[in-house]
């Protein structure tokens, strides 16, 4: 009998291995999560982007805007690189307004941040979508960038770094929160343009202290179009002193 549950155990690990590199083998889904401690229908947006930010293949991230600060209560995390790049976003896909809590999903579309279903529909209707294999590595002072060349036709694309911290918590005094402690998850707190790409296989290099990495968990590098604004390719890191 213990020879059987030793078998059984050995079997559940190795399946449970498989599918851990499965699921690390996959591209990246960009799913990017507009909200603001000042709307009242965010926090179940919030609570969801902390879910799919456990999914090992979706890079899950919450860019906190700026224009609801005035209702009452001024969001601790929201920068105004955030809520320009919502704007953009509305712009590309046809909108003449923007809303909270969005979900944007690789870039190419939209839907409410609450709505689970819809949001999980569109991450699975565009896994299939092709992906440039961006690598993101550690290099002595910073991180180094490589972006292959091919798989897009006519594409230009920027080369945008993203740092978050994976986890902030905090009483919301004011406004339509107030009273409720707010988490959030994967909480954007820069984002730079560094170059370029236009079909060819392109490296660089970045300084964490250039970019506002210092102190933060995590760095993504996410490779977006110039003509539509859909993310060609993205990978993510943890930065040296995340515990």
């Amino acid at each position: 009998m213990i020879k059987f549950f030793t078998h059984l155990f050995t079997a559940l690990l190795i399946g449970l291995v498989a599918i851990v590199a499965q699921a690390a083998d996959k591209p990246l889904s960009v799913v990017e999560l507009y909200t603001s401690q000042g709307c009242s229908s965010c926090p179940p947006a919030d609570a969801y982007l902390g879910v799919l930010a456990k999914q090992p293949d979706i890079l899950a991230l919450s860019l906190h805007v700026d224009y609801w600060d005035y209702i009452g209560w001024k969001d601790p995390y929201a920068i105004p690189a955030s809520t320009a790049r919502q704007r953009a976003y509305a712009r590309n896909l046809g909108m003449g307004y923007v809303y909270t809590p969005q979900m944007v999903v690789q870039g190419m579309a939209h839907t409410t941040g609450s709505d689970r279903g819809a949001v999980r529909k569109l991450i699975d209707d565009l896994a299939g979508a092709k992906r440039l294999d961006v690598k993101l590595t550690r290099v002595a002072g910073g991180l180094k960038i490589d972006v292959p060349g091919g798989l897009f036709d006519d594409e230009t694309a920027r080369i945008i770094v993203v740092a978050y911290d994976s986890r902030h918590a905090n009483d919301v005094r004011r406004g339509e929160n107030a009273g409720v402690t707010l988490a959030h998850f994967n909480v954007v707190r820069s984002l730079a343009d560094v170059g370029a790409w236009s079909g060819e296989a392109v490296s660089l290099s970045i300084g964490e202290n250039d970019l506002e990495m210092a102190g933060h968990d995590g760095c993504a590098v996410l490779v977006q179009s110039t003509r539509n604004g859909r993310i060609l390719g993205a990978a993510r890191i943890a930065l040296a002193h995340q515990s």
